[in-house]
């Protein structure tokens, strides 16, 4: 089997998505009700073993702004791919990650990324409607819908974006 390799992740969003808590549903196997915010960057690492080769994952979790101007993207260089997230109960936070998307392209060019639709098990609150998710993989969007707090999907998003970067 081939070295580990090393492949650094950003996590990207708006204010109160659930990136955090993504990050810790999927380092450290958690969930908590507690709400922390991420000032600057908070930087994990995990190891993913994929059917080839092992890829440590650098997680970058930058904190959320609903004001994508002020987000410095700068945090970025040196990314492999990103992870995308939105909140399923407030359409506005999709708005942003298009927003977002539009910003790293036009910086950083296209970088293997997937978009995720976050806290699915809420389900009573949902609000983004399906035809617009629809609508982002017909365009080739890589989109997962995923619970920090139940684990649903998370592993798996994590999964796909590190073989999608492993190469």
């Amino acid at each position: 089997m081939p070295a580990a390799l090393q492949k650094k992740i950003c996590m990207l969003g708006g204010f109160s998505v659930g990136k955090t808590s993504l990050i810790r549903r999927y380092v450290e196997s958690i969930f908590s009700e507690t709400y922390l915010t991420t000032v600057g960057v908070k930087i994990d690492k995990k190891t993913v073993e994929l059917p080839d080769r092992s890829v440590t994952l650098i997680l970058w979790d930058i904190a959320g702004e609903d004001d994508i101007s002020s987000l410095r993207l700068a945090y970025l260089r040196g990314a492999a791919g990103y992870l995308l997230v939105a909140d399923g109960t407030r359409p506005a936070t999709l708005e942003v990650a298009l927003s977002l998307r539009e910003r790293v392209e036009a910086d950083y060019g296209p970088l293997p990324f997937t978009l995720l639709l976050n806290k699915s098990d809420l389900e009573d609150q949902w609000a983004i409607p399906e035809a617009d998710i629809e609508r982002l993989r017909q365009q080739g969007w890589w989109v997962r819908s995923t619970s920090a707090r139940t684990g649903h999907g998370v592993e798996e998003a994590f999964r796909d974006l590190a073989a999608r970067i492993a190469g």
